[in-house]
């Protein structure tokens, strides 16, 4: 079987006898019930492909949907003239980056249908050729833009870039308002969607699909089409791991699924790890490696973000999907660039509850995180994890303290805020981290934070102290009947009182029992 990873021509996928998972059926609604709309996904997601396969479908060519289900639905095959305005081409890190884009889409367009001298700005040349493209053909233009977002993703963090990206973009994105007249259809696909003040503000036609159930599943892959396609690739993939069939598609499930783009929807897989696993037939961080979210810590650091807050909190629909500042709202911009999703939905009060979506970008996310927010190097995280967990999972209390101590140990040059936010975020980091390899849970009141480690051998129940004392800690365990529910645990228990200390921000003293 060839697997179209990193292949994002629907045309090469289909002549070259790659596997495709047909979403021409959703394609077919998308383009014959409404005219002007916007898909917000995350990076190597499909949006790309997407695009592509409505050129092709636009652009008549039947041939290509020989066998799909769009075959049987569409019955007049009419060519429309196609304006694709591609933004993944372009470094945006100039001033006159996306003009030199722009002016390049433009400028061939112009060989098709004409420009006038009149037209000096980009947005009146994109006007002139809408116009001109439905009168030289006689159909009306269909406008596809991928990545319309790519400009102001890649300028954040310098201010005056990303203000001229905007207001170019701004007035270049409402032609299609004015225009309307020409327009047979127009697709937007970007990762985050900039709200009323930005480039959206006067294009309020475009219908926004990103969390309409009727096309969660049309970008990504969910486990009924997995089957539906790749039964023989899921043998081949517990053959080359040694183990069963149910095993690698639970392990699939763990590792790539879990994305949701609406409340109690449709579980949906990365389809970019997926295809690489079939086609290696080994599990790896395809999706989480091809890209780092240094953009997104930055964030969250110049916020002073407090990182429980990730899962934690409760977000409405209007704060995922409509995105006025980066700096305002780091939560949302989470989300849609792919390290969040949605994991329950409380109707009552219209909130969404987010987490990680699946182990791959879980695990990822925090080890990417330690550098950050520890004084950890980048270079040195895998060993300390290493020795950290080794330890955990031997029963050598005294000796994964130490790397934890290390984990708590400020250093000024990296750490922003102050030293209980310090804290938090560390503790959610470890917390995490422990999580991929062992059982951690964590009760918390409004008068205690407490931690319990289990393993196959052992259980700790490590209790901390903010500002106090070890023995207290300690204290606390017994008092709260902590071990009670390990009474007659066949394991060794170990109980750990840690203090931290606000003043040094770092642990100061540990006591085990």
């Amino acid at each position: 079987m060839k697997y179209p990873i990193g292949i994002q021509s629907f045309e090469k996928i289909r002549l070259g006898g790659y596997v495709y998972v047909d979403k021409t059926e959703l394609i077919y609604q998308l383009a014959n019930t409404g005219s002007y709309y916007f898909l917000g996904r995350p990076r190597r997601f499909g949006k790309s492909l997407l695009i592509s396969t409505l050129e092709a479908y636009f652009s008549g060519q039947r041939e290509l949907f020989e066998g799909l289900a769009i075959e049987k639905q569409e019955k007049d095959w009419t060519k429309y003239p196609i304006l694709h305005l591609d933004l993944n081409t372009g470094k945006y890190d100039k001033k006159h980056s996306l003009a030199n884009v722009l002016n390049d889409t433009l400028h061939f367009w112009e060989n098709l249908y004409g420009s006038s001298p009149s037209e000096v700005t980009p947005e009146l040349r994109f006007k002139g050729i809408i116009r001109r493209a439905a009168e030289k053909t006689g159909q009306r233009v269909v406008i596809l833009v991928d990545e319309y977002d790519k400009p102001m993703l890649q300028a954040l963090g310098n201010e005056e870039l990303q203000d001229e990206y905007r207001d170019t973009l701004k007035a270049f994105y409402s032609v299609m308002k004015t225009q309307d007249r020409y327009i047979r259809f127009g697709l937007l696909t970007g990762v985050t969607k900039f709200g009323k003040i930005s480039v959206f503000s006067d294009l309020n036609n475009l219908k926004d699909i990103s969390m309409d159930d009727r096309y969660q599943t049309i970008c990504g892959i969910t486990q009924e089409e997995i089957h539906a396609n790749f039964e023989e690739p899921l043998q081949l993939l517990a053959t080359a791991n040694h183990t069963t069939y149910e095993d690698v598609c639970l392990r699939l499930k763990n590792s790539y699924d879990g994305y949701h783009f609406v409340e109690n929807g449709t579980g949906i897989y990365n389809p970019f790890s997926l295809l690489c696993t079939l086609d290696t037939l080994k599990f790896k961080s395809y999706w989480f490696e091809t890209g780092t979210p240094s953009y997104l810590v930055k964030l969250l650091k110049d916020n002073e973000f407090c990182l429980p807050n990730l899962t934690n909190e409760g977000v409405t629909a209007k704060t995922l999907t409509d995105v006025e500042s980066f700096k305002d709202n780091p939560i949302a911009v989470i989300y849609q660039s792919g390290y969040l999703t949605i994991k329950g939905y409380e109707e009552r009060f219209d909130t969404y509850h987010l987490d990680f979506p699946n182990m791959e970008v879980a695990e990822g996310f925090i080890n990417y995180l330690v550098p950050y927010y520890t004084p950890v190097k980048d270079t040195e995280s895998t060993y300390y994890v290493k020795n950290f967990i080794n330890d955990v999972e031997r029963g050598n209390p005294e000796q994964f303290m130490k790397p934890l101590a290390t984990m708590f140990s400020d250093t000024d040059y990296k750490i922003v805020g102050d030293a209980e936010l310090y804290f938090q975020n560390v503790f959610f980091i470890v917390m995490r981290m422990l999580g991929f390899y062992t059982k951690v849970e964590r009760p918390t009141s409004e008068s205690r934070m407490d931690m319990v480690i289990e393993t196959k051998d052992y259980v700790y129940i490590v209790e901390f102290k903010l500002d106090g004392t070890p023995e207290e800690a300690l204290r606390q365990i017994e008092e709260k009947g902590y071990a009670k529910p390990f009474a007659m645990d066949r394991r060794k228990l170990y109980r750990i009182g840690v203090n931290f200390s606000l003043e040094k921000r770092s642990i100061d003293e540990w006591k085990i029992k």
